[in-house]
């Protein structure tokens, strides 16, 4: 005789959260949807993601907004453009300092796009 054993009880709600991505493991509410079209979006653009792998290349993932235009070689109100379509897209935290405005990179958001697409 095979000796039998219980099998533990999963809740399939918390199992499927943690193996599936949210746009593949299931239909996406028309928030969270929205979410991610919007940081996605802002993505589509290569100037900005070439902003934001400026930032990100830092030491401290952080760049002053004139250490961004030269890279870029746009002037520094079209560089503020697509420096403000990262803030609301919650790519970038924006902070004042004196007469410039400095970057911050969110790791959280960039966590959260690749945990988007995971399969």
């Amino acid at each position: 005789m095979t000796p039998t054993s219980a099998l533990p009880v999963v809740d399939v709600s918390v199992a499927a959260g943690a193996c599936c991505s949210p746009v593949t493991g299931g239909v996406l509410d028309v928030d969270e949807a929205t979410r991610l079209a919007r940081i996605f979006k802002a993505l589509g653009d290569p100037t900005r993601v070439r902003l934001l792998s400026l930032i990100a290349a830092q030491t401290d993932q952080e760049a002053c907004i004139c250490d961004l235009t030269d890279p870029v070689g746009l002037s520094q109100p079209t560089v503020s453009h697509h420096m403000k379509q990262l803030v609301e897209a919650g790519l970038v935290e924006r902070e004042q300092r004196g007469r410039w405005a400095y970057y911050r990179v969110v790791g959280e958001t960039l966590e959260a796009l690749s945990h988007a697409l995971r399969p």
